[in-house]
């Protein structure tokens, strides 16, 4: 399970770099304190993609390469002034978080320890919070705010999805995956699903937080096809867990989508949302 999860991860992190907002995450850099080292939360880290991600974005990045300091073709070595936490309940994805990061291996579904949060300048996730629900981002919510800690939560699924060339049940199986988005619970109650953008916009407003919210959309030309094999792969297996009497015209659809793939015409669109949040200085 692990091992494929880490596959996965690997398929998606060139796609989610090139998907995710530059805009979004400047308002967090402009939010943070440049005076001091500083101290950063990575929420369900899988194998450090937001880590690495951002390492490179934050201040204090000054010897990462392409930066004037660092001498051509030197290897990346820790970011200077950023001190990192990084904490998921897979240890085997956690053995690929990079070596300057700390990393804790602990269950999420709660959010019961607020010494994880205690002291941070930021708290981060990618790809998280369409997955928990409503009541996990309210406590999210609080635990930033008794910190004064600022927040990036990056490539949220929205729920919008296109793929090309057109099938005719491409709309039915999209909608049943979305349901199924909505419907699931991965150990932190019902899913939020594709309104997660929203919501955690709503609840860090609420607690004084000012909020910039923009779309961060993956774009997978055929170059990506093992992503979207994948992709396509659990958009119907998603879809016939929730239609089972559908199954024939999902095994079908998906059927057809792979030889799309497989002959390098596909295309696919899926919607994500990038969200940052700081408190008004």
């Amino acid at each position: 399970m692990a091992e494929s999860l880490a596959a996965w991860l690997a398929l998606r992190e060139p796609a989610d770099a090139a998907a995710r907002s530059a805009v979004v995450t400047q308002a967090v850099v402009e939010a943070l304190p440049d005076d001091r080292p500083l101290r950063l939360l990575d929420l369900a880290t899988g194998t450090g993609s937001n880590v690495r991600f951002l390492a490179a974005r934050l201040p204090g990045s000054s010897i990462f390469p392409g930066s004037p300091s660092t001498p051509p073709g030197a290897s990346p070595g820790p970011p200077i002034g950023q001190d990192w936490v990084a904490v998921d309940r897979d240890p085997v994805l956690l053995a690929q978080v990079p070596p300057y990061a700390t990393t804790r291996c602990l269950e999420l579904g709660s959010l019961d320890d607020p010494g994880l949060f205690s002291g941070r300048h930021l708290v981060t996730a990618s790809a998280l919070l369409d997955l928990v629900s409503a009541s996990w981002m309210v406590a999210l919510v609080g635990h930033c705010r008794a910190a004064g800690a600022a927040g990036l939560f990056a490539l949220n699924y929205d729920g919008r999805s296109r793929c090309w060339p057109r099938e005719p049940e491409d709309d039915v199986v999209l909608d049943l995956f979305n349901r199924h988005q909505r419907a699931s619970d991965k150990g932190f109650g019902v899913a939020a699903g594709p309104a997660a953008a929203d919501c955690v916009s709503r609840c860090f407003a609420a607690a004084g937080y000012s909020v910039r919210r923009k779309r961060s959309d993956w774009e997978l030309a055929p170059a990506f096809g093992d992503l979207q094999r994948v992709l396509i792969a659990g958009w119907g297996q998603a879809a016939a867990e929730i239609a089972p009497d559908q199954a024939d015209l999902i095994g079908s659809w998906t059927a057809r989508r792979l030889e799309h793939v497989d002959h390098g015409r596909s295309r696919i669109h899926v919607g994500h949302q990038d969200v940052a949040v700081w408190l008004p200085k």
